[in-house]
Order: C-alpha cells, then sequence, then structure tokens
C-alpha cells in the first residue's frame, strides 16, 4: 500500500513525466520483491525499447543503453509474455539450455542474474510494455510478488494513458490558444478595415504588425506588384537603415534566383532557413543582400498575395537569427 501510494504522488508531482514514474515503480517493485534490479521496456512495433532501468550494475546497464531496442526472442521471457500476454518466471538463467545466448551471456556475465520474472503491460489486452525483475541468485518469486510486480505493470499502463491524454489536452489547448489569436488579430484588422474606408496603408500596417507578432519574427514588409516590379507600401519594426533604404528605395526589381523572384515564378510561399546560404544571396541578387547587410536578417517567410491565381503583393516576414519558421504556434508558416 504503501509503495503504491508512493508510485501515486510521483504521477501526481510528474505531469507528463514517465521516467520518473517508472523509475519509482521499478524501486519499489526490486526493494519489495527481494530482487536485486529490473528493467522496464516499451514497446514500439515489433520491438521493445528501454523506458527505465534499477539497481543493475553499472556495466549490465551501459549494455542496455548501447542496444537502445530489444528484439523480443521467443525463446526469452520478453517474447514468452508477448505471446502469451502473462507473466512469465525463469528460476535459473544459467541452467535454461534454450535461453538465447547472447541476452543470457548479458545477464549472467554483466548483471549476475539467476532468477527472473517478467510481467506484461497490458492496454485493452494488447501488450505496451513489460516489466522485467532479477536476483542474482538461485531464488524464485513467489506468487505474491509476480502479483505485485503485475500490479506496477497495471500503474504504468494508466501513468502512459494520463500522459497521452494529457499531451492532447495540452495540444488542443495550444490549437485553441493559436486559433483565439488569429482570430483576435483578424477582428482587429476588420475593425481597422470598417474605421478607414478607402484607406490601405493603416490595413496593412494592422496586418504586418499581426503578422510579425504572432509568428515570433523581428520586423515585416509589405510590397504590392507593379508590373516587373513591387512598390514598397508598409514596413513594421524595420531596422532604420532598411527602413532609409526602402525610403529612398522603394521599388525592387526581383532577382529571378531572390526568393520574391522565385515567389513570383512558382506563386508558392518561400521559405528561407539562412539567407547566407540562400541561392539569391549567394548569386548576389541586390535585395538578398541588401536584407541582411542593411537589417541583419537570416530567416525570411516570403508569402504571396493572390488574385485569380496572379500574385499582386507580398508579405515578408524577417527573424535575424537562423530559426526556421515551423508549423503552428509559437512558429508560422509552410
Amino acid at each position: 500500500m504503501a509503495a503504491t501510494s508512493e508510485v501515486l504522488k510521483v504521477i501526481s508531482s510528474s505531469p507528463g513525466e514517465l521516467v520518473p514514474v517508472f523509475q519509482a515503480m521499478l524501486a519499489n517493485a526490486v526493494k519489495i520483491c527481494g530482487a536485486t534490479f529490473g528493467n522496464l521496456w516499451l514497446r514500439d512495433g515489433d520491438i521493445f525499447r528501454l523506458g527505465a532501468t534499477h539497481g543493475g550494475p553499472q556495466a549490465y546497464a551501459d549494455y542496455l543503453i548501447s542496444q537502445d531496442v530489444w528484439h523480443p526472442d521467443p525463446r526469452l521471457w520478453s517474447g514468452q509474455v508477448l505471446r502469451t500476454k502473462d507473466a512469465f518466471q525463469l528460476a535459473d538463467v544459467a541452467a535454461a539450455p534454450t535461453y538465447g545466448d547472447k541476452q543470457r551471456q548479458a545477464l549472467i556475465e554483466l548483471a549476475g542474474a539467476r532468477t527472473l520474472i517478467g510481467v506484461p503491460m497490458l492496454r485493452n489486452n494488447e501488450v505496451v510494455g513489460a516489466i522485467g525483475i532479477y536476483r542474482q541468485e538461485v531464488c524464485p518469486f513467489t506468487d505474491k510478488h509476480i502479483e505485485l510486480v503485475t500490479n506496477f505493470a497495471a500503474q504504468a499502463v494508466i501513468a502512459i494513458e494520463n500522459t497521452r491524454l494529457l499531451n492532447e489536452l495540452r495540444q488542443r489547448t495550444d490549437d485553441l490558444s493559436e486559433s483565439l489569436e488569429q482570430q483576435t488579430a483578424t477582428s482587429e484588422v476588420l475593425k481597422i478595415i470598417s474605421s478607414s474606408p478607402g484607406e490601405l496603408e493603416p490595413v496593412f500596417m494592422a496586418m504586418l504588425e499581426n503578422a510579425v507578432r504572432i509568428c515570433e519574427a523581428k520586423f515585416g514588409t509589405m510590397f504590392l506588384r507593379e508590373g516587373d516590379a513591387f512598390r514598397t507600401v508598409a514596413l513594421h519594426n524595420a531596422p532604420p537603415a532598411y527602413a532609409e533604404l526602402r525610403r529612398r528605395n522603394p521599388i525592387v526589381h526581383p532577382h529571378p534566383k531572390s526568393g520574391l523572384g522565385r515567389l513570383v515564378a512558382t506563386r508558392q510561399v518561400v521559405h528561407i532557413a539562412d539567407i547566407l546560404e540562400d541561392q539569391g544571396y549567394l548569386a548576389g541578387a541586390p535585395i538578398s543582400v541588401a536584407i541582411f547587410e542593411t537589417a541583419g536578417a537570416r530567416t525570411i517567410l516570403v508569402v504571396p498575395m493572390l488574385k485569380d491565381n496572379e500574385v499582386v503583393g507580398t508579405i515578408l516576414i524577417y527573424r535575424q537569427q537562423v530559426r526556421p519558421f515551423g508549423r503552428g504556434r509559437p512558429d508560422c508558416g509552410p
């Protein structure tokens, strides 16, 4: 009862964190069963991955970590519990002629294991993991010990399910927060549109400001297309040198290899992870060179404004460090 209470405390104090829960379960199972060490494995398709280990010799722990994955062998306890979905006990590892050579060698020579029990972790009657408990002497575990480890296995499954549900809830909360943030930004722009009929500049400024804020960018620009060129119509938080450049030279002729040039050719979003490695900068495209030298831009997102599938303008947002834009909050992008 005290062991269960201790594990429940760890679960409540570590929401969404499975390793401390698994460690607490193994520590209690090993102690109460009079064992020497234990391992917890998580199933990943046709293999098991080490979820936690407790009390084993360092050489054996290093071996387990180096293996990364464990392939269930029908001759081994892992294969047995996977097949039967029931606990399995091996009274003497050294005396089992059919026990896997490589695993037996590691258990005997590195861990000194002799007696073991393996218990499946079941969810909806499917094996999602397993717990192995070991003694370094030939001393079979009792039915009470097996029942105890089975209870710990059930708690491990509950912890896994709780973590899954918590992560889903967090994702939904993030999605809702992102949706509300986007709706708020849209509402702000619509208010400006309704309060400034016929005036485009405040609308463009509001759009640009919200895009920069929501995407956690440093600054942004908006261009409208005029034939084969683009005219600067809005800037938000642009560095002074770049703002002055765009004031003196508001018209931009896109180089075909620049982000803006590629946007015109493809009508698709162009994501430049690092301007210094981009083909436009390497080709000496004036707009690419200028945005780095006058504004310190490194990561850039170039988004087309389309009407009847034709590019009529573009919004560009910039970061001054190499940090690509991603999907969803806190980033945005392609």
